[in-house]
């Protein structure tokens, strides 16, 4: 679920790739270490970073500058899941391959009953195999060699794997603003950066959050402060807003076999 803080941490990735393009272990464009971070400065730490030449860009949200734009009911959408176990067939014989992972069903059906193992991260072929030949001995014969299971004497084996998928509800949607100001020792170097990051910006619709959904970025003016000259503090303020949803993520089980008839009643599983 995307928060306040979602939204402030994936603008401060967004101006930190503006300011350091070759990566923050490279130098900046300007020349000089600039500190990137979230929240106001302190007075005394950043008079000692300017002093040495050293640059901050302060994020945070604007007080007062938000609005519920919830447009609709919920919204969900779906993801599907990754498989990477692996199943195959011959008569009979059901061979399992690739590697189990977390969210990953094997299933058999004999004869139109069903048998299912929920993997787990790293569950080998053979494994998966042993687990489900078990459970079916419970109801008839089932040999067993490697990752291979045999069910002998039987008019229909069946198997498949799925994988649960994620499902993202949108219960509610509003808009904030948030202030990208740049405190600097130099007129050059206030110009240098607000220029980087508003040029950026303006190429930029849509912001990134960290559970994967994304925020309309809208850029909404410019402040310049030069009041405090005689202190080497050149500032300018970028104000964007960021419309973004509010989400509740579930597993989305996938369904391993349906449309089955057992004990005289419909099954899926």
């Amino acid at each position: 679920m995307a928060d306040l803080s979602d939204v402030e941490i994936a603008l401060v990735t967004a101006v930190s790739a503006c300011i350091y393009p070759a990566g923050i272990s490279e130098p900046s464009i300007t020349g000089t270490p600039v500190r990137i971070y979230r929240g106001w400065p302190q007075p005394g730490p950043l008079a000692a970073d300017l002093a040495q030449s050293v640059a901050n860009i302060s994020i945070y949200a604007v007080p007062h500058a938000t609005h519920n734009t919830t447009r609709w009911g919920p919204v969900t959408n779906y993801t599907k899941g990754v498989i990477t176990l692996t199943v195959r067939t011959s008569g009979n014989s059901v061979t399992f391959g690739g590697v189990g992972g977390a969210g990953q069903v094997a299933g058999v059906l004999v004869n139109n009953q069903p048998f299912a193992y929920s993997a787990n991260a790293g569950d080998t072929p053979a494994l998966i195999a042993a687990v489900l030949a078990q459970n079916i001995r419970l109801v008839t014969g089932c040999w067993l060699s490697g990752d291979t299971l045999t069910v002998p004497g039987v008019s229909s084996v069946i198997a498949r794997v799925v994988a649960n998928g994620i499902a993202a509800t949108e219960w509610a949607r509003q808009v904030q603003g948030f202030r990208i100001a740049a405190w600097c020792p130099s007129p050059a170097a206030r110009d240098l950066l607000c220029s980087a990051i508003g040029g950026v910006f303006s190429a930029m619709s849509f912001l990134t959050l960290g559970d994967g959904s994304a925020g309309r970025l809208r850029y909404r003016s410019t402040q310049c402060f030069d009041d405090d000259q005689d202190a080497q503090q050149y500032r300018r303020d970028l104000i964007y807003e960021v419309e973004y949803g509010t989400s509740l993520v579930e597993a989305a089980p996938a369904m391993l076999f349906g449309d089955l008839v057992w004990a005289g009643a419909g099954t899926y599983c």
